[in-house]
């Protein structure tokens, strides 16, 4: 079976969004796009929300991505400022379901370790890894680019299984269709 995808990887944010669009043919990654969505200049939230909507579907119908991927949210200190992430997130989510493309969710530990092999990596390893990965001759200013496109690689390698959609490689489910002799009525 040829393996023909794109993928868009975020790196949701209330300041700074990043992404990261790459092309996988027969198991081989290459990096078409990766950049950030500048949201710092703006002055109030749902504006914010209205530039992540235009710059991702704007993203979506040029590259065409067969699936998302996006940085789950983790829990901070801060309730307004997880608050404020969620929409975000949710935007860039609905951006993909209104184009049909799956998305899925990683966790940010999952992300660094898939990527560097330590869940506990800094922006600049994660970001040097993936520039030996997909030959980036420079990296940008900000690291929330590179944080995109290691999304999407992480859901490259994970075969596209997340937090989201954990049944399609594991879970009760598998494991019962799998063996159902195990299970007792």
């Amino acid at each position: 079976m040829v393996e023909d995808k794109i993928i868009l990887g975020i790196d949701p944010g209330t300041s700074v969004m990043g992404y990261g669009i790459i092309h996988v043919q027969n198991g081989k990654m290459s990096m078409l796009n990766f950049g950030v969505i500048q949201l710092s200049k703006l002055e109030n939230h749902p504006d914010k929300l209205k530039r992540i909507l235009d710059r991702l579907n704007g993203l979506i119908l040029e590259y065409k991505p067969d699936e998302m991927a996006i940085e789950a949210p983790f829990f901070g200190k801060n309730v307004q400022s997880m608050l404020k992430l969620g929409r975000a997130q949710g935007v860039a989510i609905a951006a993909s379901l209104n184009h049909n493309v799956p998305f899925e969710e990683y966790a940010p530990r999952r992300i660094k370790q898939s990527i560097t092999g330590n869940g506990s990596s800094s922006k600049e390893q994660v970001a040097a890894m993936l520039q030996k990965l997909l030959n980036i001759a420079e990296l940008p200013t900000y690291l929330d680019a590179t944080d995109g496109l290691a999304v999407a690689v992480c859901h490259h390698f994970s075969k596209g299984i997340g937090a989201h959609n954990k049944t399609k490689g594991g879970g009760w489910k598998a494991f019962i269709n799998a063996d159902p002799k195990r299970v007792k009525k």
